[in-house]
């Protein structure tokens, strides 16, 4: 059982809270999956996978299932009832929003030392997330075609894989952003929450000439580091472990996949980094949010360049006012 707040565990008491985990199956329709992905995601949940998922082609998806699965591991803490009651309401809301569609479920069970990097490895393929950007695991082989940019990302237990929809809108917009003007812009790019490092580096890839990794967690911002290195972009690319509030640069390019809540408490920061003629990514946003967003970020000096949408989550890309 978890301990109690204030009491001291001896060794063998922080093996158990160690070791022991709730492994949580999700079974919902297809539309919702990348919202619950997301939100166990914010609960702490690790080794988060989609079971449905066969090795990808890069040729296009195949429609998906009426039903599929999420598989996640929840640390057996004692915050672990709270996130099983969060999960509980986050389940209920989406039924309510989503009246016609199946009501999501979710079982667990208390499992020892789950081995979830190796299940991880086996949905993980490389992946065409755009025109030009293919995402890689370092594991996997791939040969690359015509004008590809590959990245290669070991995960561990950060956040980036290209698999989420609200990462794979942010590399289609920052390609389009960058390979427009390479060669011509030298792009200076922040990357806030960067996670895996996939986003930062994938900008240096597409030719910023400098680009800033900012997270708060120190074991993402290691993970991004060692990305960096594999991609070899250590002469372009910073990894910040810290709060982007302590970052008072100015760049071209700010890019933030982050929660709607987060996106407007840094709303005023972001536009003060931001240059003028600057592009804002923001990404992350269910379409309940949208209205919300909407009021605090297509507001002067920010506009609406453009949008991208995918199943419920919405990507928008904002140019500051360069007057």
């Amino acid at each position: 059982m978890p301990k109690s707040i204030g009491k001291k565990a001896d060794p063998a008491d922080r093996k158990e809270r160690t070791d022991k985990w709730v492994k949580v199956e999700l079974t919902a329709p297809a539309e919702l999956i990348d919202a619950l992905s997301n939100f166990v995601t914010e609960q702490g949940a690790q080794g988060v996978f989609q079971e449905f998922l066969e090795p990808q082609s890069l040729g296009g998806a195949e429609e998906p299932a009426a039903a599929e699965t999420l598989t996640a591991y929840l640390p057996r803490d004692i915050r672990l009832d709270q996130r099983i009651e969060a999960l509980k309401a986050y389940v209920q809301s989406l039924s309510q929003l989503f009246p016609d569609l199946q009501k999501p479920s979710f079982v667990t069970e208390t499992i020892d030392n789950p081995d979830w990097g190796e299940a991880w490895k086996k949905y993980f393929k490389p992946l065409r997330v755009s025109r030009n950007i293919v995402i890689k695991p370092t594991w996997e082989r791939y040969t690359p075609v015509a004008r590809d940019i590959v990245v290669d990302i070991d995960p561990g237990m950060a956040f980036g894989t290209g698999q989420h929809a609200s990462t794979r809108m942010c590399l289609q917009a920052i390609e389009d952003l960058l390979l427009a003007e390479r060669g011509i812009h030298p792009w200076r790019v922040l990357d806030v929450g960067t996670g895996t490092g996939i986003l930062g580096i994938s900008c240096a890839k597409l030719g910023a000439q400098r680009v800033v990794c900012v997270d708060s967690d120190k074991q993402a911002a290691e993970i991004a580091r060692e990305n960096v290195a594999i991609n070899d972009v250590e002469d372009r690319v910073t990894v910040i472990s810290g709060d982007v509030l302590t970052v008072h640069d100015t760049f071209d390019l700010i890019v933030a996949n982050l929660t709607a809540k987060i996106l407007v408490k840094l709303r005023p920061h972001l536009t003060s980094l931001l240059g003028h003629n600057g592009y804002l990514v923001i990404s992350g946003i269910v379409e309940q949010n949208r209205e919300n967003i909407e009021a605090h970020f297509m507001t002067p000096p920010l506009f609406d360049h453009r949008t991208i949408t995918e199943k419920e989550w919405v990507c928008y890309v904002l140019k500051k006012d360069g007057a």
